[in-house]
């Protein structure tokens, strides 16, 4: 038992103490928060009501739509309170749940990104026998190991990190519980921490981000084979939405993390988060609804049944 902390809460130290930016900063992350939360909770139900959009692709969409909600709310409602309220402070207990709910969510984006890449080749590559390939069976597979996968990489974190002692400082260098700047309060050997994350983080992010590429370029290769320029614009603007995402989403991952050195900061750090906590979020149903055909007729298709059933109602 001697490795239980010692603190009971956390001080955040947010991304600024300028008191000329707090109401302004309250004001762009509330927009940029309810933007994504009524983006995606939008898509999932566009999904669910047009019968249309009840294919794989959608399926994955909607989960990836269900996950930027899950973890957008996780971290953003305390740096809103922040602002507001000035109250930094977080509970031991809070910061393990928001660390939880973060990591996990972060890593099943990744794999069901991966997932949409999967089904994006059986759909170009073998058109033929896509049906009898991503079966709802097959679908509900893949996605519940991807949800499985990222709560057991949570799980080991969470637990690893919550273990060590903070006898220190309780005072945590970032706008919301991450584990590097939890692991830099710590008085004991992270030692542990570090190569987990080390090899949980390569797993999760470069092996998913390899994955995708090299379907990517199966998907190319395929596209380049394709003799009527028809069926490659098709193929091509089936693939375009998510190929997009994934660059925003790993785009800033890599950003982060394969900077040299001598330019990192906690700083950087910061600004890094801020992007793939909130503004990724807001931007994937953004992304979706401007470039997908079929997104936006079934927009038009519930708007004009709303108009409709408010002009019987009066």
């Amino acid at each position: 038992m001697e490795n239980i902390s010692e603190v009971t809460e956390f001080i955040l130290v947010g991304i600024t103490d300028a008191p000329e930016l707090q109401i302004p900063l309250f004001i762009i992350f509330t927009l940029i928060y309810l933007i994504a939360l009524f983006g995606n909770l939008g898509m999932i139900m566009l999904i669910l009501l047009d019968s249309r959009l009840h294919t794989p692709m959608y399926f994955f969409l909607c989960n990836l739509s269900l996950v930027d909600c899950v973890y957008a709310s996780a971290v953003t409602p305390k740096v809103m309170e922040g602002f507001l309220t000035g109250n930094k402070i977080i509970s031991y207990n809070a910061c393990a749940a928001q660390m939880f709910f973060f990591v996990a969510f972060i890593a099943i984006e990744s794999l069901i990104l991966a997932s949409m890449a999967y089904d994006r080749h059986a759909a170009v590559c073998n058109p033929l026998h896509y049906t009898t390939i991503m079966t709802s069976t097959t679908c509900i597979l893949i996605v519940t190991c991807c949800y499985m996968c990222g709560i057991l990489q949570s799980s080991i974190h969470v637990a690893l990190a919550f273990c060590l002692s903070f006898c220190n400082s309780n005072v945590i260098n970032h706008f919301f519980c991450d584990i590097p700047p939890l692991l830099e309060i710590s008085c004991s050997d992270t030692y542990t921490n570090e190569i987990t994350v080390l090899i949980l983080g390569t797993c999760d992010g470069i092996l998913t981000l390899l994955v995708i590429l090299n379907t990517y370029l199966l998907i190319f290769i395929a596209i380049l084979r394709m003799r009527s320029v028809e069926a490659q614009r098709k193929a091509f603007s089936t693939c375009a939405s998510h190929l997009i995402t994934v660059s925003i989403f790993f785009g800033s991952t890599l950003f982060m993390y394969l900077q040299p050195s001598s330019n990192h900061s906690m700083n950087t750090d910061k600004i890094a988060s801020v992007f793939y906590t909130m503004v990724i979020p807001m931007l994937n149903p953004v992304v979706y609804s401007l470039r997908n055909k079929e997104v936006k007729n079934a927009f038009k298709k519930v708007v004009g049944k709303l108009m409709t059933s408010l002009q019987l109602v009066n």
